[in-house]
């Protein structure tokens, strides 16, 4: 869910991430402006702020709308609890070419979608082909892909270069596979031009055709979300048989949990998590999230003298107080070493994170020969990451580099808005976050010259071409130690040379009532509700 990040990427795409952001935003919807009642037997209540702009897996990258979908649509491969570690799901297994550019995988029986029909290879190759011609904001995971049936319970996927991260990628969401026969009767398309001939989705926000186990019963992007068990699921039965998800600001979420019983908070802050600790009627859990809070520095003169002097870049790395920043996001929040996440493969300890030294960033300040150094800080104003206000890191990076005497203006803008002028280009100084489409570094191949990200703050390929080959070497590496080690290898160049600078992975907090288990955040659907049961 790469924000400000991979614009392809989750809550990056476009229209739909302007959607869903509105609905967070504005708290809108009856549901955000009431407490409510305790949840009926058989029914778990989640709140959460929405995000969410359809529940048509193929066009679906926002964080709301992953809960929604992981609960309907089954994967190829799964991931359980707070794991990422690749399990079986709708294939019991997978066989990999030793070049990572074959995967064969053997899909079970047993399955099938809500209306009784069998899951066979024809649904998956449909399924993900949509999602690579739709052209919606999820298609990018199907970049360099080719999906192939190999008989009725068998499919292969094709990469074009070795790419060991298929198994991880499979297991997002927005690849959920639906039934081909039902989706094409309603107007869907896994054709070249899906991407003006499919007409699906109003169709499948009103109803599911997965074989998960709960069926889509009543959707709205602002209010409210209902699930009801699926009988054809083949797997085992969820404990509750009914879960409904409601559109809630955090302070209302923190009241409703204190009330309800099988109830679910997904978005309070670390702080207010806290002032629940002592209540025994629910749980808490607070860790450090995987998403990533970073400054994103434009490389282009033209739009910044300032942020595009080297000296400059390494004065912002040394003038930071980042125990002031971890400090603010509140207790489980740690230090970014690197822009990998610390719980990922390749992730650096936050022993390798930069220390503040401020006589060493004023001296390169006056190195820079840039007298009365000035820039704009632009940060979305209208949204918040894990209950941290993008505001509130801005103003102290605002006073952190006055202190060695670079000017700071913070611009608030948006974000539609901030999202136009970001991808164009536009901006001095970003404050900046990224939230993972999938567990593996290989999302994060994004940020070497010449990516994604890189080329929104106008770092070429040619600004570093071996960090680029080291990045495609470690993109296509196989062996996981060694892929690790090229992963550090990389992050180290970035921190050293860079338009990015790493702040901290800010605290996450699920807090559900006394009586539930299961209550363990993913890094890339948050929650399973599916694995949400009772003592």
């Amino acid at each position: 869910m790469g924000i400000f990040g991979n614009v392809t990427g989750r809550w990056m795409s476009g229209a739909a991430v302007a959607a869903g952001l509105v609905s967070l935003a504005a708290g809108t919807g009856p549901a955000a402006a009431k407490t409510a009642s305790t949840a009926s037997a058989g029914t778990l209540v989640v709140d959460t702020s929405f995000i969410i702009s359809t529940a048509d897996p193929a066009r679906d990258l926002d964080p709301t709308g992953y809960i929604v979908d992981h609960a309907i649509y089954e994967t190829l491969l799964t991931e359980h609890g707070s794991s990422t570690k690749v399990e079986p799901d709708l294939a019991t297994g997978y066989n990999a070419s030793k070049n990572a550019k074959v995967f064969t995988f053997h899909l079970r029986h047993n399955a099938k979608f809500s209306d009784g029909t069998p899951v066979t290879s024809k649904d998956v190759v449909f399924s993900l082909k949509r999602v690579a011609n739709i052209k919606a904001a999820p298609s990018y995971l199907m970049a360099g892909l080719t999906v192939s049936a190999r008989g009725p319970y068998t499919v292969v996927i094709k990469s074009a270069t070795s790419n060991p991260a298929v198994p991880e990628i499979v297991t997002t969401p927005a690849l959920g596979i639906v039934n081909s026969k039902a989706v094409l009767a309603h107007g869907g398309s896994d054709a070249s031009n899906a991407a003006k001939t499919d007409k699906a989705q109003q169709f499948l926000d009103k109803t599911s055709e997965g074989s998960g186990p709960y069926i889509l019963t009543q959707y709205s992007t602002n209010n409210q979300i209902t699930l009801s068990a699926n009988p054809y699921y083949w797997g085992k039965k969820p404990k509750f048989s009914r879960v409904v998800l409601r559109d809630m600001s955090a302070p209302t979420q923190l009241l409703n949990v204190q009330r309800g019983a099988n109830q679910i908070a997904l978005d309070l802050s670390s702080s207010q998590a806290a002032t629940l600790k002592n209540n025994s009627g629910v749980k808490v859990y607070t860790s450090s999230s995987p998403n990533l809070f970073f400054l994103q520095l434009t490389s282009n003169p033209k739009v910044s003298p300032v942020m595009a002097n080297p000296d400059i870049r390494k004065a912002i790395r040394y003038g930071l107080d980042y125990n002031a920043f971890t400090k603010t996001a509140g207790t489980g929040a740690i230090q970014a070493a690197g822009l990998i996440p610390v719980q990922f493969l390749g992730g650096l300890p936050t022993r390798d994170a930069i220390k503040q030294n401020l006589a060493k960033a004023k001296a390169l300040v006056k190195a820079s020969g840039i007298k009365n150094p000035s820039a704009t800080l632009a940060y979305p104003s209208d949204i918040n990451v894990n209950g941290l206000a993008f505001a509130t890191l801005a103003q102290l990076v605002q006073a952190d580099l006055g202190a060695i005497g670079i000017t700071i203006k913070v611009q608030a803008v948006p974000v539609a808005q901030f999202l136009t002028a970001y991808n164009a280009d536009k901006y001095q100084l970003v404050q900046s976050y990224w939230g993972p489409d999938y567990a593996d570094p290989n999302d994060y191949l994004v940020f070497v010259p010449g990516g994604s990200v890189s080329s929104r703050m106008d770092w070429p390929a040619s600004a570093n071409p071996s960090l680029v080959k080291l990045g495609k070497r470690a993109g296509s590496t196989s062996n996981n130690a060694l892929r690790a080690k090229l992963f550090t290898s990389i992050q180290k160049q970035l921190n050293a040379s860079s338009p990015y600078i790493p702040m901290l992975q800010p605290a996450e907090a699920i807090v559900g009532s006394s009586n539930l288990t299961g209550l363990k955040l993913n890094p890339s659907w948050l929650l399973s509700v599916a694995e949400v049961g009772t003592k």
